[in-house]
């Protein structure tokens, strides 16, 4: 059994860990506690009453944060030639097509996104193994397998996050920087919320979020009030 650090106690005295609290109030204490020395990323985890081996229980989406994620995402644009110079004056961090899938090959995953074109996704298929368990694959439906790459490299760089639905019915995704405002950082939680909502399976019956909890790198978690959203 984990002993708790002395910060992890400290955090403890600040809130009622078996209290479920309104999302605005869980993401002040969470401000609260975050005691790191660097700025904390704050997460929110959602288990959801679906099954994920069914696929049309499969939630899965993206969403642009109204505020953004507070960090330089790095994005890599698989692309032919001609599309080179657009995914460039868009900002992508990384551009080109075998030298990149060959560095991939070989493990390399430096990036928080990838973006690519229908065309190329064939030979992007058989790097899944890599890229599938760090959540990079390209994907239409999140938009990031596109004609155009350069209105996809300036959606993701200003804020725009995928999300997916794990094998045990959670979905983990970082909504923001502990020295984010509250209003802000609560304004993207529930951002990323009310989307998932509206991608309730016609199929679930019943409640659809069945648990909620928020919390920073390092940080214990606090349990939202699911009735408030």
């Amino acid at each position: 059994m984990s002993r708790l650090t002395k910060k992890k106690k400290e955090a403890l005295t600040k809130y009622d860990v078996e209290k479920h609290y309104p999302l605005n109030e869980a993401t002040e204490i969470i401000k609260n506690i975050a005691n790191t020395n660097f700025d904390s990323t704050v997460d929110i985890a959602i288990r959801l009453n679906v099954n994920p081996t069914k696929a049309n229980e499969m939630v899965r989406g993206n969403v642009s944060l109204p505020h953004g994620l507070g960090k330089d995402v790095t994005v890599l644009v698989l692309c032919t030639p001609d599309k080179e110079e657009e995914a460039k004056a868009a900002g992508a961090d990384h551009v080109g097509l075998d030298d990149y899938i060959e560095k991939i090959r070989g493990g390399w995953t430096d990036i928080d996104s990838i973006i690519t074109m229908p065309s190329i996704m064939g030979k992007i298929g058989a790097l899944g193994k890599v890229l599938g368990p760090r959540g990079l694959m390209p994907n239409p439906k999140t938009g990031t397998v596109t004609l155009e790459v350069g209105k996809a490299v300036t959606a993701i760089k200003a804020g725009k996050i995928d999300f997916k639905v794990d094998k045990t019915g959670i979905i983990h995704a970082a909504v923001g920087k502990a020295s984010f405002d509250l209003d802000k950082l609560t304004e993207n939680a529930n951002e990323l919320i009310q989307t998932i909502i509206k991608l309730k399976p016609a199929v679930t019956k019943g409640i659809y979020i069945k648990s909620l909890s928020i919390s920073s790198t390092m940080s214990t978690s606090v349990k939202v009030d699911t009735k408030t959203l």
